[in-house]
């Protein structure tokens, strides 16, 4: 006989936050919490500023999305949703110049959740509105739980559009970026049909395609090199920390591919404020169609990879335990 199972109960949400501002939305802008919603809003979310000037006014929370670099403002409420709050989102949105606004509220009433619907219907395609409810629940004395529910989202939920995505998709394009869009479109396919766990920007007529590896100054790009028949798999870093976050990874470098399987090729770009962590797989032709579905299962596979050995390794650097060696040592 099974045991005796517990029963779900709801928990008001101002037991557990009496007041928004001063609880709820520092709650909410805790990593952990945060990365609650993003993973329901299927976004990789990084936060720049809580309490935000806008004017006269004050956003909530604003967040960027690592997978495009594009800001996204959350405002939230923990009443039913109420005409002041919605042209407070309408005010702050282009002041902050978000492309996603992500509305969270205790209940949505329905005139609201149709004015989401409404906006996503007659925005360009590379702004998204979201409708999310907020609900708490514990079994017996455990610890309440949130979830986070989606009434209201963008047509096109599954794609990140881009501002650079959307200006080329207008263009007169060639048979080879056509054919390169073709792939990475396919490419994406392939991974929402396996699940696999890492989020693409919009396929675009280009030689790379860009993931989030979950922090900004970090990103995966997978790339195509029709003249030296390969295709492959790089880790970036960027910005004014790229050089530390660099040394500190390489000094991992023997664990690191002890746990990807494979030796990986490590370059420190000096003259561009960058560095990167690169796999190959050479005598590979792009442009063979017939050769894709090998070739989006080995991207796939290796995406996998270097998102589990690098992912958590890349939140836990600090640029300030690298200490430069002299030049001479330098790798």
């Amino acid at each position: 006989m099974p045991e005796k199972l517990g029963h779900l109960q709801r928990v008001e949400l101002r037991d557990i936050w009496p007041n928004e501002a001063a609880e709820f939305t520092p709650w909410l802008a805790e990593e952990a919490n945060l990365s609650v919603l993003a993973e329901t809003l299927n976004m990789e979310l990084e936060l720049e500023a809580q309490e935000i000037n806008v004017g006269d006014f004050r956003a909530d929370i604003l967040c960027r999305n690592t997978v495009d670099g594009s800001q996204v403002l959350i405002e939230n409420q923990l009443e039913a949703t109420d005409h002041s709050h919605l042209g407070q989102i309408l005010t702050y949105a282009p002041g902050l110049k978000a492309a996603t606004i992500v509305w969270i509220a205790k209940e949505f009433r329905e005139e609201h959740r149709a004015a989401l619907d409404w906006q996503n219907e007659i925005t360009a395609e590379r702004f998204q509105f979201f409708g999310v409810e907020i609900e708490l629940w514990q079994v017996g004395d455990s610890l309440p739980a949130p979830k986070f529910n989606i009434v209201s989202k963008p047509n096109e939920w599954s794609r990140t559009v881009s501002q650079g995505a959307q200006h080329a998709a207008s263009e007169e394009l060639s048979e080879t970026q056509l054919q390169k869009r073709k792939f990475w479109t396919e490419l994406r396919d392939y991974l929402i049909e396996t699940d696999t766990p890492v989020q693409c920007s919009t396929p675009g007529p280009w030689g790379v395609l860009i993931f989030s590896i979950g922090r900004s100054g970090f990103s995966m790009q997978t790339w195509l090199a029709s003249q030296n028949k390969e295709i492959g798999i790089r880790l970036y870093t960027s910005g004014p920390n790229a050089t530390a976050h660099f040394h500190l990874l390489a000094a991992q470098q023997e664990k690191i591919e002890s746990e990807f399987g494979e030796p990986l090729e490590w370059a420190e770009l000096p003259g561009r404020k960058s560095s990167r962590v690169s796999l190959r797989k050479s005598d590979t032709v792009p442009e063979d169609e017939a050769d894709w579905p090998n070739q989006h299962k080995w991207l796939a596979s290796k995406l996998e990879k270097f998102d589990k050995v690098f992912r958590q390794r890349i939140r836990a650097l600090d640029a300030t335990d690298w200490q430069p060696e002299d030049e001479d040592n330098v790798m």
